[in-house]
């Protein structure tokens, strides 16, 4: 079963042995524990919903209460230390596109908000509720089928709310594979990558999920808007660019047409590692702009590639790799780069000799496929380390950005810096790093991780997270970062929005939004408020 209160299924944990703590602990002090509530407190706190019934609807405590938040660190807090706040007054689970429009116009009637939700994984604040208006989460995952497989075109069409294992089983069982695989994977839907502009983790492949969507239908409060497929069109914008980074404003995507390719036949996760930030970061620009057929490319600076090691147990293999690294002049600054390739197997490999020797005159040090493999393994459980540093009395957040090259190393350095500034005005010392998740002929995204002791009282820690996100976002905004490479806007990263889009910019969104939604009854607040 899902957590209530945290990341993932209760039966997975991924703990932090006695050497990570100690490493933590070194870093930034000893965690303070803190007693999270129970579920029935929290349950409590649910008051009675102001929905008109609907067949439709589920209107009881605990599941408005699991569909409340996402998992933001501000959702954590509101959850953890039991300050709930507002939450939905009802959860609908429609199971068709007509489900869906007697939704619509419902809300429409009663001056409900409704709150599109897939796996509930927003790290962005797209899932709060509204205030002054009663609101329904409606929950997609029960539109889920494959509905039409063109192997010709290699098109797939799905109901929007497939989660991520969901749709690989049924595009694998068929030779297919979609090829997008973000962190949240595992609990988030296609729905969800579209209207949040999402990343795979092996993008530099199979694309952005901008470069998979193909077609669709989505249900707004003015009607139904049917998005064709096509190879190409100069017909006028695209309006699969409205729908893509919506966010839920303009309506509820119900069906979905994606690009798929042939499952490979062979894939390999490699590591290298270099003497330092400047040789790696010359080192895979130059591999990504060689256009080679690689899968990713995903590089360390060096306090996330210690931060990694000294996660990672193994305790005598990992002195073993140390010591061998160090004499090849990997010492206390290397940096890790994670090669993946996918594909046909003498193309793969044929792609993967290529960039290992343009590592070569940059000092890279290529360590063989054990701790890439490990890395695959684990790759979608890391985030439960979060959970598990909860537990121990810190708070793990992130921010990410995507810069061109010349700002990479600028914005990295900026990011640390802002961290570490904003907890340092409490007294705290924050242990940040940074790895380039994406990388493109043109640039990089930047994604920097800050963790820190939490105080013990939820007002305190929610200021500490308010100050951080704060200077985080500025750093971004004064280096020229999009304020979001692959998390999306939500609430949390709105206030940001103006510096990418300007005025102009910002109006035609609102405009368009007020043109499908009039009553503004879709996800209020978010995106742009």
């Amino acid at each position: 079963m899902r957590r209530w209160n945290g990341w993932g299924d209760e039966s997975i944990e991924f703990a932090l042995h006695a050497d990570a703590l100690a490493f933590l602990a070194r870093r930034i002090g000893a965690g303070r524990q803190v007693t999270d509530v129970g579920l029935a407190q929290a349950r409590a706190q649910i008051g009675a919903s102001r929905l008109p019934e609907h067949a439709l609807i589920d209107t009881s405590p605990e599941v408005r209460l699991r569909n409340a938040l996402g998992q933001s660190l501000p959702d954590w807090l509101r959850l953890r230390y039991g300050v709930i706040g507002r939450a939905p007054d009802g959860v609908a689970y429609p199971q068709s596109a007509q489900d869906v429009r007697e939704l619509l116009a419902y809300a429409t009637q009663h001056g409900v908000a409704l709150i599109p939700q897939g796996g509930g994984t927003s790290v962005a604040g797209h899932l709060t509720a509204p205030s002054g208006m009663p609101s329904v989460a409606v929950k997609m995952t029960r539109m889920r089928q494959l509905l039409y497989l063109d192997t010709e075109s290699q098109l797939a069409t799905f109901g929007a709310g497939v989660l991520g294992p969901d749709l690989e089983a049924q595009l694998r069982a068929r030779g297919y594979t979609l090829g997008h695989f973000p962190q949240s994977f595992e609990y988030s839907t296609l729905g969800g990558w579209i209207v949040t502009r999402s990343s795979g983790q092996q993008s530099l492949k199979y694309g952005r999920i901008e470069q998979m969507f193909r077609g669709g239908s989505m249900e707004t409060p003015s009607g139904t808007l049917h998005l064709p497929t096509f190879p190409a069109s100069a017909a006028g914008p695209d309006l699969r660019e409205m729908v893509l980074g919506s966010e839920g404003r303009m309506g509820i995507l119900t069906e979905a047409t994606v690009r798929v390719t042939p499952a490979p036949v062979y894939e390999a996760f490699h590591a290298v590692f270099f003497p330092n930030w400047h040789a790696a970061e010359t080192a895979v620009r130059q591999v990504v702009q060689a256009g080679l057929s690689l899968s990713m490319l995903r590089l360390s600076n060096p306090l996330e590639t210690t931060t990694m090691l000294a996660l990672a147990g193994h305790k005598k293999m990992i002195a073993l790799l140390e010591g061998y690294l160090s004499l090849r002049g990997c010492k206390g600054e290397k940096c890790m780069l994670m090669i993946g390739v996918s594909g046909r197997k003498s193309l793969a490999r044929a792609a993967l000799r290529e960039a290992l020797g343009l590592t070569l005159p940059h000092g890279g040090v290529h360590v063989g496929r054990s701790m890439g493999e490990k890395w695959k393994q684990n790759r979608f459980r890391n985030v439960y380390l979060r959970n598990a540093a909860w537990q121990h009395g810190y708070a793990i957040d992130t921010v990410e950005t995507a810069v061109d090259w010349p700002r990479v190393e600028v914005m990295m350095r900026a990011l640390e810096v802002a961290g570490a500034a904003a907890l340092g005005q409490y007294g705290e010392q924050v242990h940040a790093y940074t790895h380039l998740s994406h990388l493109y002929a043109q640039g990089a995204s930047v994604y920097t991780t800050f963790v820190y002791r939490l105080a013990g009282d939820y007002e305190a820690d929610l200021a500490r997270w308010k100050s951080l996100k704060k200077a985080a976002s500025m750093a971004i905004v004064d280096n020229g970062g999009t304020i979001s490479h692959q998390h999306g806007v939500g609430s949390d990263h709105a206030p940001y929005l103006a510096a990418e889009k300007g005025w102009l910019g910002m109006s035609t969104l609102r405009a368009v939004f007020a043109h499908v939604d009039p009553q503004q009854i879709m996800n209020p607040g978010k995106l742009a408020p």
